[in-house]
């Protein structure tokens, strides 16, 4: 029987494929390269949960950094190097790594400042990067599957939330972006050379990837 959940799922799985592809072609990871992904899950509530730990080709030159304990998850993936951080500084010397992932993780670091901060993080220890963030203006709001109402604004989306029992996605756990917004927080953060690419789905622009290209090139 084919449910709600099902098909988010399925959406989901599809998706998670179609940004790693995009990846691998972009930066062509190679044997030499460390890279990090930025904001892995102890717990996989799916099989897209840490998708690059699954699938990155090199899994002794991947590090994983988050704000939970790494337990179970060392056990899963043991060739990754695993590390809990304060959710603000991130615990690695400038230009550590060649490449940096980091899926849907910007719209729950906190508002708008803290978003910047979290972008100049990125750019401080990563050459490249490619992340990733719902848009706000997606029909349907993706972690809690409703739809139209977030276009109230975050105040009135919130009280609706807190009413159907959906407490746990208010406040700073989300901070939805548009592609305006996007391109202002790159340049508050001082990133000059990123791209900023629609991910559509059924014509709707579902989120967006911002990236820095591995040939350097400018802003598109």
């Amino acid at each position: 029987m084919v449910t709600l959940n099902s098909l988010a799922y399925h959406f989901s799985n599809s998706n998670r494929h179609k940004k790693w592809r995009f990846f691998i072609k972009e930066f062509v990871p190679r044997a030499e390269d460390l890279a990090l992904d930025v904001g892995f899950s102890e717990r996989e509530f799916s099989c897209t949960t840490n998708y690059i730990e699954k699938h990155y080709p090199y899994p002794n030159r991947l590090s994983a950094l988050g704000v939970e304990e790494p337990k179970a998850i060392i056990e899963r993936y043991p060739n990754v190097s695993f590390r809990r951080y304060d959710g603000a500084i991130f615990p690695f010397a400038d230009q550590t790594f060649d490449l940096l992932w980091s899926n849907a993780v910007i719209e729950h670091v906190g508002d708008y400042s803290r978003q910047v901060a979290f972008l100049k993080e990125i750019r401080r220890v990563a050459k490249h990067f490619f992340i990733t963030t719902p848009n706000l203006y997606f029909p349907v709001e993706v972690h809690t599957r409703t739809p139209f109402l977030h276009y109230l604004g975050k105040e009135r989306f919130d009280w609706y939330l807190r009413r159907r029992g959906q407490g746990w996605a208010t406040d700073n756990y989300m901070h939805l972006l548009s592609r305006k917004q996007i391109a202002r927080l790159c340049i508050d953060a001082g990133v000059t050379n990123c791209v900023i690419r629609p991910n559509r789905l059924f014509g709707f622009i579902l989120e967006y990837w911002i990236y820095t290209p591995r040939d350097n090139a400018s802003w598109h």
